[in-house]
């Protein structure tokens, strides 16, 4: 999937069908002069229901179509017969999806297995014949209740990716590279900052058939918390990852202070975040000797209690070790 068919957020406007008008027919035949009330209900109005598809990775389907409106429900008839119901619309989107009220962004549902159905907009009920208004003072009654109206609302779809394993990091640390390099995904991969606008998604394949879903998401900076940077475009997609793999450049200036600032960001966000497991990954480490990865080593053990692992994408150097370990932290 290229980067410009990643959609994760629209507005769209939905409303649903009208209930039908009942009937007011008066049955009327060769010998029976009188034969009184025999209109029918009307029929329900469509429904607007959103359906998870666990075969779509994007929202994309609704960049160019904003609006989606069911049909009415059709007139009551007579001899009592029901109108015809007005035709459902259906609404597919990726497991993952968030669904808000636009006007309070309030959250309505959340769409996380497949096949599941939620009615976004109702149909309005169909109005009730003069049939069901006879009685013993009112015989021949002219009347018939009007079909309820449909509901109409604007919500906003947001998507948050569905994966195993979220890569967390300042821009440019490497995390398009990993993961070009353990999986077959094809990231834009460039030597500047916020080359990835959007999340990219690679299946992890390990030894004996394993595997597992790994995201790339873009690179966070201090304040995405607070908006900055597209911050809570990026952060919301590390909400569904079960283990969040930190990934720190070895050239990195001060690796533990980078990784409490990126630590930092997602407990301001959402502090739920701090429960997921955690692994931090020195990228580049190819640049390392022996000496200065002990320096390292030092600094990490005395300021932090999470393990660390050395690898290098270009250099291929510790990637099954690093496979190894996540597929451990996913299954135990």
């Amino acid at each position: 999937m290229t980067e410009g068919n990643f959609v994760d957020y629209v507005k769209l406007h939905v409303s649903s069908g009208n209930g039908g008008q009942g009937s007011t027919h008066l049955r009327r035949e060769k010998f029976v002069a009188k034969g009184g009330p025999d209109g029918g209900d009307g029929g329900r109005g469509g429904h607007v229901i959103i359906k998870g598809n666990k075969n779509l990775w994007t929202l994309y389907t609704y960049k160019f179509k904003r609006h989606f409106k069911a049909t009415h429900g059709g007139p009551g008839g007579k001899q009592r017969s029901t109108g015809a119901d007005g035709e459902d619309v259906f609404m597919e989107v990726p497991l993952g999806t968030v669904i808000r009220d636009k006007d309070t962004n309030d959250v309505i549902f959340e769409i996380t297995e497949d096949g599941e159905e939620h009615i976004i907009a109702r149909g309005g009920k169909g109005g009730r014949g003069n049939w069901h208004f006879k009685s013993s003072v009112n015989q021949t009654p002219r009347y018939a209740q009007p079909g309820i109206p449909g509901e109409e609302r604007e919500i906003i779809l947001e998507l948050k990716v569905l994966a195993d394993v979220g890569l967390v990091g300042f821009p440019n640390a490497g995390k398009s590279t990993l993961l070009s390099v353990v999986s077959a995904a094809k990231p834009k991969i460039a030597d500047y900052e916020f080359t990835t606008l959007k999340p990219n998604l690679g299946i992890v394949n390990n030894r004996d058939y394993q595997t597992f879903v790994m995201a790339d998401i873009p690179g966070i900076i201090e304040g995405a918390a607070e908006g900055k940077g597209l911050g809570h475009y990026f952060l919301r997609h590390i909400e569904r990852n079960s283990t969040l793999l930190f990934l720190i450049p070895a050239d990195s200036k001060d690796i533990v202070k980078e990784y409490e600032v990126l630590l930092n960001e997602l407990r301001k966000y959402n502090p739920e975040m701090l429960d997921k497991d955690r692994l931090i990954t020195i990228s580049k480490s190819d640049m390392l000797d022996d000496e200065l990865k002990g320096e390292i080593k030092a600094e990490i053990d005395g300021a932090l209690d999470v393990p660390y692992l050395f690898i290098s994408s270009v250099a291929q150097q510790g990637i099954q070790e690093l496979k190894d370990t996540l597929w451990k932290m996913l299954n135990q």
